[in-house]
C-alpha cells in the first residue's frame, strides 16, 4: 500500500514531463512575462491538480491509459492556477509565494498582472487546441469563477457576519471549481457518460473545497517557512477562513480584536491565541473530513475501481498535510 506522503511516485515521470512541458507552453516571445512566468513556476508547488487530474483519467479509462490530451488538460490547469496566484498575491499584499518573493516583489504589479493574463491567455490557446468543445465550455467557466470568488471575498473584508455557507461558495469559486471542472474534463475527453462526468465534478468540488480547508488551518497553525508564505495572512487581510468563522461563535472578545482591524500590535498575536484556544480547528478539520468523505462516494461509480483507490491515498494526503 502507497503511504500518502509517496503518493506522486507513482506518476513521478508524468510530473516530470508536465514541468518541462509547462516551460515550453509559455513560450520565450516576451522576455520579461516569460521570466515572470517561470519565476513561479520554478518554485514548485504541490501539482495537486495535474496528478488528481491523470489518476482521474487512469480511474475513466478501461485500459488505465491517460492520454496526450488528458496530460495536457493537467498543463492547462496547472497554468490557470498560477495565473490566479500572480492576480491572487497582488490582491492581498502577499510578499512571498512557495518560499520565494512573490512577482510582483520582483517585479512590479504591472508585470504581475500582465504576466497573469498572459498566462490565462496561453491556457485558453492550449484548451482550444484539444478541438473538444465540452472541455473549452466546462474549463472556460472557471476563469468567471475567479472572479466572482475574488469579488465575493472582496465585500466580506473583516465581516464577522460571514456565515460558514458563505465561506464554503467563496471558496468553491476561488479554489474547488478548478478541480471540479478538470475532473469533469478529464472524463469528457475519456469519453465517459454523463452521470459519470457529474461524478468526477463532484468528486473533485468537495476534494477541492477540502483541500481549501485544510490550507485555510495551515495558515493558522503553519509557520510563514513551512507554508512558504506569511503565515495568517488572510486573517491579517480579513479574510475569514472555517477555523476562524468556528472560533468566533464561542469568544465574542475575538470579534471585538477583528472589529478593529488588529490596530494594535499584539492584536494578531491575542486572536491567533483565541483561535488555537477554541474548538475552531478541530471543527475546521471536521468539515474538510466531510468533503472527503463527499468526495469518496462518487468514486464508486467510475470505469476502473483499481486506479480510483489511487484518489482515496490523495485523500488521506491532503488530510495528512496538517499532521
Amino acid at each position: 500500500m502507497i503511504q500518502p506522503k509517496n503518493i506522486f511516485s507513482i506518476l513521478n515521470n508524468e510530473l516530470e514531463n508536465l514541468n518541462i512541458n509547462l516551460t515550453n507552453m509559455i513560450g520565450a516571445r516576451h522576455p520579461i512575462l516569460y521570466a515572470a512566468s517561470q519565476y513561479l513556476f520554478n518554485a514548485g508547488g504541490k501539482r495537486i491538480r495535474p496528478i488528481i487530474i491523470m489518476l482521474i483519467s487512469q480511474a475513466t479509462s478501461n485500459n488505465s491509459d491517460i492520454t496526450s490530451s488528458h496530460k495536457r488538460l493537467a498543463e492547462i490547469t496547472e497554468i490557470i492556477h498560477t495565473a490566479s496566484l500572480l492576480h491572487d498575491d497582488i490582491i492581498d499584499e502577499c510578499t512571498m509565494r512557495r518560499g520565494i518573493n512573490t512577482v510582483h516583489n520582483t517585479f512590479n504589479t504591472k508585470i504581475a498582472v500582465l504576466a497573469g493574463d498572459f498566462l490565462f491567455a496561453q491556457s485558453s490557446w492550449y484548451l482550444a487546441n484539444l478541438n473538444n468543445l465540452d472541455v473549452v465550455k466546462t474549463i472556460s467557466k472557471v476563469i468567471t469563477d475567479f472572479a466572482e470568488g475574488e469579488v465575493r471575498q472582496g465585500l466580506m473584508n473583516f465581516d464577522i457576519r460571514m456565515s460558514i455557507h458563505q465561506y464554503i461558495e467563496k471558496s468553491f469559486y476561488k479554489t474547488a471549481s478548478l478541480i471540479a471542472a478538470s475532473c469533469k474534463s478529464a472524463a469528457i475527453l475519456n469519453k465517459n457518460n454523463i452521470k459519470q462526468q457529474n461524478a468526477c465534478y463532484i468528486y473533485g468540488k468537495h476534494i477541492g473545497l477540502a483541500f481549501q480547508i485544510i490550507d485555510d488551518i495551515l495558515d493558522i497553525t503553519g509557520s510563514t517557512q513551512s507554508l512558504g508564505k506569511s503565515s495568517s495572512s488572510d486573517l491579517k487581510n480579513g479574510h475569514f477562513t472555517a477555523p476562524v468563522l468556528f472560533a468566533l461563535i464561542d469568544f465574542p472578545l475575538l470579534q471585538t480584536i477583528i472589529n478593529q482591524e488588529f490596530e494594535n500590535e499584539q492584536d494578531m498575536f491575542r486572536a491567533l491565541n483565541i483561535i488555537k484556544q477554541s474548538q475552531g480547528i478541530k471543527k475546521a478539520k471536521d468539515l474538510a473530513e466531510e468533503h472527503i468523505q463527499a468526495s469518496l462516494n462518487n468514486l464508486k461509480i467510475l470505469t476502473n475501481i483499481a486506479q480510483a483507490n489511487f484518489l482515496l491515498i490523495i485523500s488521506k494526503y491532503i488530510l495528512e498535510r496538517i499532521y
